[in-house]
């Protein structure tokens, strides 16, 4: 091997790492209440927070592992995260993301500090840190724009106002459609009138300081969307998010599903991979189950899909039926968000040895996101506007236990869904040498990225392979490799349509397109579709068990065994 170019493989071994059953008619075990299309972390939610309630649910995943972005798979003696590079919210202080994860996952679910610095923007040549702690974070960037605390602190302020928005937001979600008009009356009142302006818009009404500006929106890569075209919401969601660090899971990202599992199974319920899903059963106004793609049926009176708005109305309901409830129409109203490439790399040293740090990288040709984001999609030939690194083999304490002397590494950027579209119909991992050579010529630029701020690693990296948007389509099911469901521009925040409970008897919806993008978005949006199927009362019992800290409450007599993928 030459000190430039890195060893590659080529026709990858499938992962041998699965979480959950494989799918056979013959393991159904009904009547289920409720089935579940999908196992992303919405699905699992809705799921686990339903079976706490004594209720049978099947969850029905298409791909071999359970998880959906949060699933994770090895090779060539690796182990790579697909989505989950951090999460906040779960330190030791009792917030409401980290009570729930605590709930469904039966405090099983363990949670390791990055670095203080969680986030470091580099824009061309300058490097700023976004360090954990509200004050923390202010003082390191004084040190950069020392005139500008007061507006730092009152960026701030708006991200604790945008928090109050969402829970009337959720609230608006939550409750039946009679209750929308006092809702929004009520919302109107008291939200802000900037709350769903564009990003760039609000941070402009606050500083004139454009470097600002493009450090504090630094992370937009985590929505999908450049500051001018985002919705302030998702960007102060995710932005308080994090303030006060960022965690990765003990164990991996798998280990989300698989503590998760347990408690599905406690009601008698399961979690089924291999499990394609052909459409959604109807009698008249009402659901009545699924068919599954060898033509099995199985019934339940409730259905709740996580597989996303647009597989929900145009592939699974019957065409008739979305067009006579309005969803064809609903769904011109919003759009899939960014496609997007990831390179995974795998090196024949620890994370200690190589000197990996647990601090995310945001890489930025300049502060000029939109026109350089802009003319990368439309040339692939430009510079790589964004890419985002990752080192999950350092963010994980157990990683070297699982993997001795070895680490790795993920670069995330943006791309084209249309570059790769010509080798859509090709299986996976059999598209030929063109397609091999483009995604070749994309590892070695975002290669190149690595090697400008970590030179010492140029020669060291004994594996990687790149992810395209058909890596998406293949194996989370989303037809143009859309990474967060739906764009978060302000547009998508004033439909109505998209909450829990659907305009069909027993369909439901859950995940990342019913609140926002995100692991912890998508769970909250699991928490909502439980409780609208619920209803009030016992739904607000069932949240303050969470809120209390008191545990999983399951049926006696009831196993524990993790389902395993069976051959």
């Amino acid at each position: 091997m030459s000190e430039t170019t890195e060893k590659k493989r080529s026709a990858p071994k499938p992962s041998r790492l699965r979480i959950g059953q494989r799918y056979r008619a013959s393991r159904l075990n009904g009547p289920y209440d409720a089935l579940v299309i999908g196992s992303g972390i919405g699905g699992l939610t809705t799921a686990a927070m339903l079976s706490a309630t004594g209720k049978k649910v099947l969850v029905l995943e298409q791909h071999y592992t359970a998880g959906g972005y949060t699933h994770a798979y090895d090779r060539n003696g690796y182990e790579w995260d697909v989505g989950v590079h951090y999460i906040g919210d779960v330190g030791e202080h009792p917030t409401m993301t980290r009570r729930i994860f605590d709930f469904i996952s039966r405090g099983k679910l363990h949670w390791a500090p990055m670095d203080d610095t969680y986030d470091r923007i580099c824009i061309g040549k300058e490097q700023f840190d976004l360090r954990a702690g509200r004050q923390t974070f202010i003082d390191e960037l004084v040190k950069h724009f020392p005139d500008e605390r007061e507006n730092i602190e009152r960026y701030l302020g708006r991200l604790n106002e945008v928090a109050k928005s969402m829970q009337r937001i959720a609230m608006e979600k939550l409750f039946p459609g009679w209750c929308g008009p006092f809702l929004r009356l009520w919302r109107k009142l008291r939200d802000p009138s900037w709350l769903n302006k564009t990003t760039r818009e609000v941070l402009a009404e606050i500083t004139s300081n454009e470097k600002l500006i493009s450090v504090l929106t630094g992370q937009w890569g985590d929505n999908g969307m450049a500051p001018a075209q985002s919705s302030f919401i998702i960007h102060a969601l995710i932005a308080k998010h994090y303030l006060y660090g960022g965690y990765y899971p003990v164990g991996g990202a798998s280990k989300i599903s698989e503590t998760i599992i347990p408690q599905i199974q406690a009601s008698g319920g399961d979690v089924f991979t291999y499990a394609k899903v052909e459409t959604i059963l109807l009698n008249g106004n009402k659901v009545r189950g699924l068919r599954m793609s060898d033509g099995t049926e199985i019934e339940a009176p409730l259905v709740i899909s996580g597989a996303g708005v647009f597989n929900t109305f145009e592939k699974l309901l019957p065409q008739s039926a979305s067009e006579r409830l309005g969803y064809l129409r609903d769904l011109k109203t919003v759009t899939p968000s960014m496609s997007h490439l990831c390179l995974y790399i795998g090196l024949e040293k620890t994370a200690e040895e190589l000197q990996l740090p647990k601090t995310n990288y945001w890489l930025y040709t300049s502060e000029n996101y939109e026109e350089d984001m802009q003319a990368f999609l439309q040339d692939s030939d430009k510079d790589i506007p964004l890419a985002y690194i990752s080192f999950p083999s350092a963010k994980d304490p157990t990683f070297t236990q699982r993997y001795p002397g070895r680490a790795t590494i993920e670069i995330v950027a943006p791309a084209n869904y249309d570059w790769f579209a010509q080798w859509h119909d090709k299986p996976w991992g059999k598209r030929g040498d063109d397609y091999e050579a483009l995604k070749e010529a994309f590892s070695q630029r975002l290669l190149e990225h690595l090697y400008k701020h970590f030179p010492h690693l140029r020669g060291q990296i004994d594996y990687y392979e790149l992810s395209t948007p058909l890596s998406t389509d293949y194996f989370c099911f989303y037809p143009r490799g859309e990474i967060y469901g739906l764009d978060h521009d302000p547009k998508r925040f004033e439909q109505r349509w998209l909450r829990p409970k659907t305009r069909l008897s027993g369909l439901y919806l859950t995940g990342q397109d019913v609140m926002s993008c995100g692991v912890a978005g998508a769970m909250i949006s699991g928490v909502l579709t439980a409780q609208s199927i619920l209803g009030l009362r016992q739904g607000a019992k069932l949240m303050r068990q969470v809120i209390s800290g008191q545990p999983f409450q399951t049926p006696a007599n009831n196993g524990e065994a993790l389902g395993k993928a069976s051959t």
